[in-house]
Parts: C-alpha cells; sequence; structure tokens
C-alpha cells in the first residue's frame, strides 16, 4: 500500500457503515439538519500518517454526500473525525479526493 495514494473504490463494509455512523452527529451538526437515512454505498481509502476514508452516503430520496472520515493511528487513541464532506451528490457521482 502506497502511502498518499488513494487507492480504487470498493463497496462499503459494516466497518465503513459504522465509521458513517460514528460521525454522523457531526455533520449533521455542521449541516444543521438531520439524515433519517444515512447508508453507506461505496468508499476510498487513502493511507496518510494515519487513514483518510472517502465514503458516498445515501442520505434519503434520490439525495448523497460524500464524507471525508480520518481514523487516527492506534497509539494515538483518537477517536474518527469528519474532515470534510460535500453536498448535492447523486448516486453516479464519482467519489474523488477532496
Amino acid at each position: 500500500m502506497m502511502c498518499g495514494g488513494v487507492l480504487a473504490t470498493q463497496p462499503a463494509t459494516a466497518e465503513t457503515q459504522q465509521m458513517a455512523e460514528e460521525v454522523k452527529a457531526q455533520l449533521e451538526k455542521k449541516e444543521n439538519r438531520k439524515f433519517p437515512v444515512f447508508k453507506t454505498v461505496e468508499f476510498k481509502s487513502q493511507v496518510v500518517a494515519g487513514m483518510n476514508y472517502f465514503i458516498k452516503v445515501h442520505v434519503g430520496e434520490e439525495e448523497f454526500i460524500h464524507i471525508q472520515v480520518f481514523r487516527s493511528l492506534p497509539h494515538e487513541n483518537k477517536p474518527l473525525a469528519l474532515h470534510g464532506y460535500q453536498t448535492n451528490k447523486t448516486k453516479n457521482d464519482e467519489l474523488v479526493y477532496f
């Protein structure tokens, strides 16, 4: 695994769903709204000093949000952090680095 490179898109897993759920409250606070649906669809990962995850999340109807979740190195013992997000996405929008 190359440090810094973003890996190919993969189908969402139980782990990515759990990570998204952990940062959902952070996103809802930033967007000042609640998401009744919050289902991960696919993701990409990037090795940094920890791991970045770019996750496509279905949030209801035809609306999707791309979130960037950072997982620190295990010895740092920090919670997952929402490092960024993009709204107004569709099912067909490609996950890209942001």
